[in-house]
């Protein structure tokens, strides 16, 4: 799974790709030229070589929990040097910063909810006043059922030669294993985390994407 994540999920999420260029977007309309980003979830690398391509004058900070992730993300990022450091752990492991953004995709979705508010408000706590953070994963959706959408996005995952029956069965294991929660309850977490304004920008089958910003004061 590892050797194949860097192949493998672009095809998976929709837009991905996209998703990372309006990541940098969102981050560079408040960021200084020489910003400095924390990635949370970072292993495998595929966000930081997006950002760190766009932006050659950031740092980035990356954490993930798994060694063998961080590997295969220090290898993809190895030309942007320096100024990607990939650090072992969780948010509690995360420097202190302040950094001018930061970003979690395709990992809250595995969090309880306490987990996820804890994550959130450590993530808020290491960001300057203003700044954004990202989010992105899979959703309870507003309208249709959960299983449905998650089906969708595993038939979108296994491409042309897709059999509709064995993506609605990953799609049942994946309601096992994932927290989804709705659109309100994600925007209610991120306002009780302490961000502001969060605004869903992003929306690819049972996916969803948030920017959120730091208070001010």
């Amino acid at each position: 799974m590892v050797a194949d994540y860097a192949k493998v999920t672009p095809q998976r999420v929709p837009g991905l790709l996209d998703l990372h260029r309006m990541a940098v977007v969102m981050i560079s309309e408040t960021a200084r030229e020489d910003a400095s980003v924390l990635v949370l979830g970072a292993g495998g690398g595929l966000e930081l070589h997006s950002f760190a391509t766009a932006r050659p004058n950031w740092s980035f900070v990356g954490v993930d929990p798994s060694q063998a992730m961080l590997d295969l993300a220090a290898n993809i990022v190895k030309d942007a040097g320096s100024r990607v450091e990939l650090l072992r752990g969780d948010i509690n492991d995360a420097p202190d910063g302040p950094f001018d953004g930061a970003t979690c995709l395709l990992t809250l979705h595995f969090l309880t909810q306490a987990e996820r508010l804890h994550v959130l408000r450590g993530l808020r706590k290491r960001l300057r006043p203003g700044a954004p953070l990202i989010i992105a994963h899979h959703c309870r959706p507003k309208i249709g059922q959960a299983h449905d959408w998650l089906t969708r996005s595993a038939t979108f995952a296994a491409g042309e030669n897709a059999d509709v029956t064995i993506a609605a069965r990953s799609a049942m294991g994946m309601m096992q294993k994932l927290m989804l929660l709705s659109e309100k309850d994600e925007e209610m977490l991120m306002r009780k985390a302490g961000f502001t304004a969060p605004a869903m920008f992003y929306a690819g089958l049972s996916f969803r994407g948030w920017v959120a910003y730091a208070p001010e004061h």
